[in-house]
């Protein structure tokens, strides 16, 4: 008698982020200010004229889950921008971690912020060790094969930028501290100010015309002296509609008191007609 051999069981479902963890109780956490000031600033400078608001992600030192068969496997990016994907519009649905398996898009960008317990990991110089984890290099590079990899130490201000060129990642020559990601019309360079109190060179977005893209303090002096221009002009407009008011009603006023003395004066031609008729005298004969 034919026996069918017994079905495989079903594979469990891969975790979300919602079953993952979303952060390693046994890590210190953020290093210095300088590791939570630096990402937010690059945050609310990037924009791109590509993608609007809704159409990109951004992450900054939270889990990036990268592998499904070792689901608890992930690295946490200092910074990184996916595209093409949805930001979470309600508070209850925002994103605990990203889950490369559930989201199914790679980021485009990620940005390290070195330090000297993370340098050689972050520059691909540290070497695997037998059964632990690939290194944020090969994860980057080789794993999730993101295009572009950027680190920048805040000590010395050096700034590098990888390109994946094939299989491996290129290190692209940067002028001027700047470069230009022609995929999102946007660019990411050094620029000397202070941000958060803090004075000194910091990574941020510029734009086509090379103008640094405004934070979130910079964006909200923009709009309140926009919206004191446009105060200021439509009082402007405001005045001079009561000019050309006050210049119609003058023209309104002087052309009554002529049609007044119009009227004035042919009563006066009518009155001396009447009065040459009364002597006999035909005033249109005259």
């Amino acid at each position: 008698m034919y026996q069918r051999k017994p079905l495989k069981p079903a594979r469990d479902p891969l975790p979300t982020m919602y079953d993952l963890p979303s952060e390693d109780p046994q890590e210190p956490g953020l290093t210095d200010e300088f590791h939570e000031f630096q990402p937010q600033l690059l945050r609310e400078t990037f924009r791109s004229p590509v993608y609007t608001a809704n159409d990109f992600f951004i992450g900054t030192d939270i889990n990036l889950y990268y592998e499904s068969r070792c689901p608890l496997w992930y690295k946490r990016p200092d910074w990184f921008v996916v595209l093409g994907v949805e930001r979470s519009t309600a508070q209850e649905n925002l994103r605990l971690s990203y889950v490369i398996w559930q989201e199914s898009v790679s980021p485009f960008l990620v940005i390290e912020l070195l330090s000297p317990g993370t340098e050689a990991e972050d520059l691909g110089q540290t070497l695997r060790d037998v059964n632990q984890p690939p290194t944020k290099w090969e994860v980057y590079e080789q794993i999730l094969r993101i295009p572009y990899y950027v680190v920048f130490d805040r000590y010395t201000n050096d700034f590098r930028a990888f390109k994946l060129a094939g299989m491996r990642y290129q290190e692209l020559q940067i002028t001027d501290s700047k470069l230009w990601f022609e995929e999102i019309q946007a660019g990411l360079g050094i620029w000397q100010g202070r941000y958060e109190f803090a004075e000194g060179k910091w990574l941020r977005w510029y734009d086509a015309e090379r103008n640094w893209l405004p934070n979130a303090k910079e964006q909200a002096e923009l709009e309140r002296e926009r919206a004191e221009r446009e105060r200021e002009r439509a009082e402007r407009e405001r005045h001079q509609a009561r000019l050309e008011r006050d210049r119609a009603e003058r023209e309104r006023e002087r052309a009554e008191q002529a049609e007044r003395e119009l009227e004035q004066e042919r009563a006066k031609a009518q009155q001396l007609a009447e009065r040459l008729r009364s002597l006999g005298i035909n005033p249109e004969e005259l």
